[in-house]
């Protein structure tokens, strides 16, 4: 049994569990997650599913940080996609 801190990733891992595959769950709840899908510790628990999904964790990463731009984006433009990929996984209110 691996207990790890609760934070952000995991607050917002339990409001959005019941709405997004577990791909993106797993971006969310273990991104932060350096000793795992950096360092490879722990990988003794994991069962062949948890490895899989890691895969995608850490194909994240490089999105994840120091993707910082000094351009500001074009809220007008990006919004249109950012609502409707929302709209595709989530209902009109989220308990939070």
């Amino acid at each position: 049994r691996v207990q790890l801190s609760w934070g952000h990733d995991e607050y917002l891992y339990h409001v959005v569990k019941d709405h997004l595959p577990a791909e993106s769950l797993y971006m969310i709840r273990y991104h932060s997650f350096y000793p795992g899908h950096r360092e490879g510790a722990y990988s003794h628990l994991m069962n062949d599913r948890d490895k899989a999904l890691f895969d995608g964790v850490r194909a994240f990463n490089p999105y994840d940080l120091y993707t910082k731009s000094h351009e500001r984006p074009n809220v007008k433009t990006l919004r249109p996609f950012y609502e409707e990929l929302i709209a595709e996984y989530f209902p009109a209110q989220l308990r939070w």
